[in-house]
């Protein structure tokens, strides 16, 4: 994405990703806006301590750790749970966020960059969650979240799709913003000098250009990536990765290799991308296509794309396919 002006940017590692955001300020608020966008940063920074699977004294491990009983978390946990809960109804429950047992029996058990090291894991027969996220229980007034006994909490791109909505919400006064957590992109305002935002989409097999460019109307939009080649781990019994079908409790198995789908958040985009993903090729077409503000692009494992939804949404997505 081109601009004419510079803009203050922040990009560090983080939920197991590259994060970076930035902000072209306003004209006389540029000490305003590079507070604000400090702030930012400290919220992301606070919500990978609290949200982390890996680390035993966040919230999340906290929750999975006591299922069964309400345990009290900060107000941000309690959001994305809240996020993540909502997207699982909206979906059918294709999108669901209690499949953590099934992901560490698949063999995710583990920290990503200690997975990709190298060597076989051993996986575990699949725990199927059969729409466990109807007993998840959030008591605002108690300040406590409760999940049910045999079910764990795995919140990971919701999480960053919800707070790079939430980072480019607090920007968007101070003048444009994006936020990108490793493909999870919100953006907000007008691109200085430019008609949209630019979007790339990546090859799913790393090649040398990006697959589709999306152009984003101004405003606030998010775009988010699902796709099964980039998380994978080697098993005994063959490779594995890390987007699971809670109607079989196992890595999906389905002839699309990565979808993204452009949304008005990025939150909503996320579980839209991992629900089409798990319905394939055909199904996956037509619930976008029904789906009211979304578009997407899918990739089939023969690396046929197919956009959909775009014709009707020119008013604020369009997508362009790359030369060859």
């Amino acid at each position: 994405m081109n601009g004419t002006s510079t803009p203050l940017v922040q990009a560090f590692h983080g939920f197991g990703t590259e994060v970076c955001v930035r902000l072209w300020p306003r004209p006389g608020r540029e000490q305003e806006a590079a507070g604000a966008l400090q702030r930012a940063v400290a919220l992301l920074r606070r919500a990978e301590r609290r949200l982390s699977r890996f680390d035993p004294r966040s919230d999340l491990s906290r929750i999975n750790r006591r299922a069964g009983e309400p345990v009290r978390v900060g107000r941000l946990t309690r959001a994305v749970v809240a996020e993540a809960l909502a997207a699982a109804h909206a979906t059918g429950g294709l999108f669901d966020p209690t499949v953590l047992r099934a992901v560490q029996a698949a063999g995710y058990d583990r920290d990503f960059a200690l997975l990709a090291k190298g060597g076989a894991v051993t996986a575990d027969a699949p725990d199927v969650p059969r729409a466990r996220f109807r007993a998840v229980e959030i008591d605002w007034q108690a300040g406590t979240v409760r999940v049910p006994v045999g079910a764990g909490l795995d919140l990971g791109g919701i999480a960053k799709g919800w707070l790079a909505d939430a980072v480019v919400r607090r920007l968007r006064r101070y003048g444009a913003a994006l936020a990108d957590l490793g493909g999870d992109i919100a953006v907000a305002g007008r691109p200085p000098g430019e008609e949209a935002w630019q979007i790339e989409v990546a090859d799913p097999w790393d090649g040398p250009r990006p697959l589709v460019v999306l152009h984003l109307r101004p405003g606030t939009a998010g775009v988010a990536t699902s796709g099964v080649l980039r998380r994978r781990w080697s098993t005994p019994d063959g490779p594995r990765h890390h987007i699971i079908d809670p109607r079989t409790g196992r890595p999906a198995c389905t002839d699309l290799v990565q979808v993204t789908v452009a949304a008005p958040r990025a939150a909503a985009a996320e579980a839209a991308a991992t629900a089409a993903l798990l319905l394939g090729r055909d199904k996956a077409a037509t619930v976008l296509a029904l789906s009211g503000c979304l578009a997407g692009v899918l990739v089939d494992v023969h690396g046929t794309v197919t956009s959909v939804g775009f014709s009707n949404r020119e008013r604020w997505a369009t997508w362009h396919p790359t030369e060859a």
